[in-house]
């Protein structure tokens, strides 16, 4: 798949279709800033406000509005389920048939994501997966594991760090990483935002 797409993108580069900068713009744009970001908006305002952490943990019905009501919404995000890290209970998202993922909150899926290295290892191994990514958790939590389907996508809550008591939601959306909103990650400490 990675060369077709590279062939892909040679052609429509050599015939001026694309301008591979502006391509690469687009793609960082997505990576990094947008999906992640809103994702991270959606963490802090869960954190900030309990009846909207509420709502958010419900149902799928109840988290799709609530995350709809901060303006996101749409394709590859239809359906939203929320779960929620706590000192006791962590959770793994992966897509085991191909790379189902909530775009409009997490931006595009990493290349680690839809690895088959990722989706077999992240249902018969979490916890090796997780010490891969640098994520060792207490013996006694419990490590669950989500399969994200077309027809619903899953989002962690990650556990809400120490010492962020009086934070701004803003403050709050810095200690939240993409990989914190699949489980792969923990939320940053207050002081460790970039």
């Amino acid at each position: 798949m990675d060369l077709r797409v590279r062939a892909l993108e040679s052609v429509l580069t050599a015939k001026g279709y694309i301008d591979p900068a502006a391509l690469d713009v687009l793609i960082d744009t997505y990576q990094t800033r947008i999906g992640p970001r809103n994702g991270a908006r959606v963490v802090a305002r869960a954190w900030a406000d309990g009846a909207f952490r509420e709502r958010l943990l419900r149902d799928v019905a109840s988290a799709t509005s609530a995350i709809a009501e901060l303006g996101y919404g749409g394709r590859q995000g239809e359906q939203m389920l929320v779960v929620e890290n706590t000192p006791r209970q962590h959770h793994l998202v992966v897509c085991t048939l191909c790379s189902c993922y909530p775009w409009p909150v997490l931006g595009l899926p990493p290349a680690w994501y839809k690895s088959a290295a990722y989706r077999s290892r992240a249902v018969k191994d979490p916890r090796g997966v997780l010490a891969d990514f640098g994520v060792t958790l207490p013996e006694g939590t419990e490590v669950r594991v989500w399969d994200s389907t077309a027809e619903l996508r899953y989002m962690v809550l990650p556990l809400r760090p120490a010492g962020t008591e009086g934070m701004t939601e803003e403050q709050l959306a810095a200690l939240v990483t993409r990989d914190s909103m699949v489980g792969t990650g923990l939320a940053l400490a207050p002081g460790t935002a970039p």
